[in-house]
C-alpha cells in the first residue's frame, strides 16, 4: 500500500486514451455517464494494473436508450465494460474480473477471503459517500454528520490496525490487490468530504498525501465529483436516469 503510490496515475476524467500499457486483447471500453459514481472504481483498477482503455459517455437519452435497444445492458443498468469480447455489467463482477486478469485478488483462496472482506468494508463507506446527493437538503447535514461518525469510529480504524499490525505496505500478502486500490480511491472521498478526518490514522494519511496528492492533477475536477453540493442527479452531468443513480 505505501509502496504503490507510483504505481500508476489514478484515472482522469478526460476522454482520451489513457497512455498506458495496451492490453493485447485490445483496449477496454466503459459505458457510463460523464461523472465517477460506481464507473470509478473500475477506472482506478484498470489504472491501477496498467491498462489502456477507452470511454463512450452516455450524454443524451439517444445514447442511453441505444445501449438498451441494443439489448447491452442485460440488467438496463450501467456501468457496463467491454472486455475480452464480452460486453460485463454489475460493478463488482467487472471488478472481480479484472483484479483476477491482473493477478490484483491474491493468490490464493484465503488472502482472496481476506481482499473480499475489506473490499466489502470498503464499498459499505463508499456506498453512503455515492448516495449523499441524492439526499434531500433538510436530511443532509444528518447523513454527512453519519458518515463522518461512521468514517472515524468503524471503518478507518480496521484498515490502519491492519496495516500496523503486519507493518507491510499491503492490506493483503504483502502484495498490492483491489482491496488496496479501493481503499486509496475511498481516502481520497473522504478527503473531499473533510480532511482533519484521516488525522488520526497516520498510516492511511500518509497513503493519502502520497498516492492522492502526487497524483492530484489526473483525477477528476471538482464539479464532477460526488460532491456536497445539490444536484439534480448523482452528477452534474446534462443526462442522467434518475431511477439510475444508486443502482449498478
Amino acid at each position: 500500500m505505501r509502496g504503490w503510490h507510483g504505481a500508476a496515475a489514478p484515472p482522469g476524467r478526460d476522454t482520451s486514451v489513457r497512455t498506458l500499457e495496451t492490453t493485447m486483447a485490445g483496449k477496454p471500453k466503459l459505458h457510463y455517464f460523464n461523472g465517477r459514481g460506481r464507473m470509478e472504481s473500475i477506472r482506478w483498477l484498470l489504472a491501477a494494473a496498467g491498462v489502456e482503455f477507452e470511454e463512450k459517455f452516455i450524454e443524451t437519452p439517444e445514447d442511453w436508450d441505444k445501449l438498451r435497444s441494443d439489448g447491452h445492458l442485460m440488467f438496463q443498468q450501467v456501468p457496463m465494460v467491454e472486455i475480452d469480447g464480452m460486453k460485463m455489467v454489475q460493478t463488482r463482477a467487472i471488478l472481480n474480473y479484472i483484479a483476477t486478469k491482473y493477478n490484483l485478488y491474491g493468490k490464493d483462496i484465503k488472502e482472496r477471503a481476506l481482499i473480499d472482506m475489506y473490499t466489502e468494508g470498503i464499498a459499505d463507506l463508499s456506498e453512503m459517500i455515492i448516495v449523499l446527493p441524492l439526499c434531500p437538503p433538510d436530511q443532509k447535514e444528518a447523513k454527512i454528520a453519519l458518515i463522518k461518525e461512521r468514517t472515524t469510529d468503524r471503518y478507518l480504524p480496521v484498515f490502519e490496525k491492519v496495516l500496523k499490525s503486519h507493518g507491510q505496505d499491503y492490506l493483503v500478502g504483502n502484495r498490492l490487490s483491489k482491496a488496496d486500490i479501493h481503499l486509496v480511491e475511498l481516502l481520497y472521498y473522504v478527503e473531499e468530504i473533510d480532511p482533519s478526518l484521516l488525522a488520526n490514522f497516520p498510516l492511511l494519511k500518509v497513503i493519502s498525501l502520497t498516492a492522492i496528492r502526487r497524483e492530484g492533477s489526473h483525477l477528476p475536477p471538482q464539479d464532477l465529483t460526488f460532491g456536497l453540493k445539490p444536484h439534480n442527479c448523482l452528477f452534474s452531468i446534462p443526462f442522467c436516469p434518475p431511477e439510475l443513480a444508486a443502482r449498478g
